[in-house]
């Protein structure tokens, strides 16, 4: 019952953290055009990326679809990790790596309400 609790406790962190950072790109918050600016991305890139995250990060809830939902959000802090390092900026990538292993951790405990 505790490792459950534990598990929703982890899966519920990472909705609420990919839903935060998908609204910021949806919404096209000026840090996040600013990040993804340098990278050539533009409004419609951004907000295409918001969108992807925010479904990502609503799927992660549902038994059927969590897989799919970590999946995409681990793939998109994959690619945000990769534009970090080609601009040779560690720390970013440093930043990043946590949120990383935690949709992988998760994708390892499973969904709490999985029979």
């Amino acid at each position: 019952m505790i490792f459950k609790i534990i598990i929703s406790i982890l899966m519920l962190t990472a909705v609420f953290m990919g839903f935060k950072q998908g609204i910021a790109m949806f919404s096209g918050k000026p840090e996040m055009t600013a990040m993804f600016g340098k990278w050539g991305f533009d409004k419609t890139g951004l907000i295409i990326n918001g969108a992807i995250t925010i479904l990502a990060s609503l799927l992660i809830l549902f038994p059927k679809t969590f897989i799919w939902g970590n999946f995409l959000m681990a793939a998109g802090i994959l690619l945000i990790i990769c534009f970090h390092l080609m601009d040779k900026d560690f720390k970013g990538v440093l930043i990043e790596l946590p949120f990383l292993f935690l949709n992988l951790v998760i994708i390892y405990l499973q969904h709490p309400l999985k029979n």
